[in-house]
């Protein structure tokens, strides 16, 4: 039986990069649908519901920024943006709305599919499934059902803050290194800036209410990495 393409949906305006790049993705196995847009990307987003995202910054009608959250809130699709904006205050705003990857132009189509291919197998990955239900203090965190709740009520989280929890509610009690964070949570060929572990733990702290100052659940361990605390710490 054959195996249905998985498709992306290619966020862009441009001719000379939605042409050979969708030309490149047909030829590795994937279906391809462009949107030249904002409304677009949105419309085809709901109705394609694709498998991944490429979304360029820049587009006619409105932010990329924008689609993004949009496209975040309706569903976990992974993301990547692609921009010729390079700034780490850019990329850091991605990452904060939900996007899994950062790619700056320009890129080679090899480039973008490499990254492509790692992040469908990150999110394709069962975080924690296998370990069952993990609790500490007033957080329940359930691998299979990939949900949280803070004593009893829902937390919504984006793809990458549940698997970094995941990871670091597994090994609650022990540090945590920044390096296996990122080769685990991201990837071990990850080429982005590892300020992307310090938004991302920033922002599972504002989620969590815990305060960086004197925290109760998330502690920073200066110069090697993270530590979620144990059981007994929070009873």
């Amino acid at each position: 039986m054959a195996t249905a393409k998985r498709t992306i949906l290619l966020v862009e305006d441009e001719e000379s990069i939605t042409t050979p790049l969708a030309e490149a993705l047909e030829r590795e196995g994937f279906a391809t649908e462009i949107a030249r847009t904002a409304a677009d990307a949105l419309e085809l987003g709901r109705r394609v519901r694709p498998d991944l995202v490429l979304l360029d910054l820049m587009l006619p009608d409105g932010s990329g920024f924008d689609v993004c959250r949009e496209l975040r809130a309706a569903s976990p699709v992974p993301i990547i943006i692609l921009s010729a904006r390079g700034e780490e205050a850019d990329r850091v705003v991605g990452l904060e709305l939900g996007a899994d990857d950062y790619v700056v132009k320009p890129f080679s189509a090899r480039e973008v599919i490499a990254r492509i291919r790692a992040v469908l197998r990150r999110t394709n990955a069962p975080s924690g499934a296998a370990t069952g239900p993990i609790e500490v203090g007033e957080i329940r965190l359930d691998g299979a059902r990939r949900s949280v709740t803070v004593a009893g009520e829902p937390l919504e989280l984006s793809r990458k803050e549940f698997d970094l929890l995941a990871l670091l509610m597994r090994e609650a009690g022990s540090v945590v290194g920044r390096e296996r964070l990122i080769d685990e949570v991201w990837d071990v060929n990850w080429f982005g800036s590892t300020k992307t572990l310090d938004v991302h733990v920033s922002g599972l702290r504002k989620k969590l209410r815990d305060d960086p100052a004197e925290p109760r659940y998330l502690h920073t361990v200066r110069g090697v990495g993270f530590r979620f605390a144990g059981a007994d710490e929070v009873a």
